[in-house]
């Protein structure tokens, strides 16, 4: 498996690892909360970087963190058929996200703690989480897909 996103990769999965945005969570976090961040910070990279121009690259990436999160269910012991109905789960989940995200600059702040509210049943405080991405979303818009590319680290 080519190694050519794995930068993205890793950066999405130490956003994801922020014990800042497990604060509002009234247990410990596991593997479903933590996937559930990792793909929305996915949906929100996809969503910033997609235009004709990165149609193919943004397409490898999907394929790359997809191929990625099926290898981490495996590490952590699913059998080949779990794997398969957990990622056909997974990449509806994700597919749901794009689409509730689609529109996002032209929502207000109460329909996006909304959408966060579909995903984020388990999370109190949705707000704090509303901040953060707001600020992720922010920080992509600001940068180059290209940047992401080149890049060792973006955090």
């Amino acid at each position: 498996m080519s190694k050519k996103y794995l930068n993205i990769y890793n950066n999405l999965i130490k956003l994801t690892r922020n014990k800042d945005l497990y604060k509002s969570l009234d247990r410990d976090d596991n593997f479903s909360d933590r996937l559930t961040l990792f793909l929305l910070h996915f949906a929100f990279f996809l969503k910033n970087f997609k235009n004709e121009e990165n149609k193919i690259i943004l397409q490898e990436i999907y394929d790359f963190n997809f191929r990625q999160l099926e290898l981490s269910i495996r590490e952590i012991g699913y059998g080949d058929q779990s794997i398969n109905k957990k990622m056909k789960d997974y990449i509806n989940l994700f597919h749901a996200m794009v689409s509730e995200i689609h529109f996002w600059r032209n929502l207000t702040r109460t329909q996006k703690i909304e959408k966060f509210s579909i995903f984020l049943s388990d999370f109190k405080e949705k707000h704090h989480l509303l901040d953060y991405f707001e600020l992720f979303n922010e920080d992509l818009s600001k940068k180059t897909l290209n940047s992401y590319l080149k890049s060792v680290s973006n955090q």
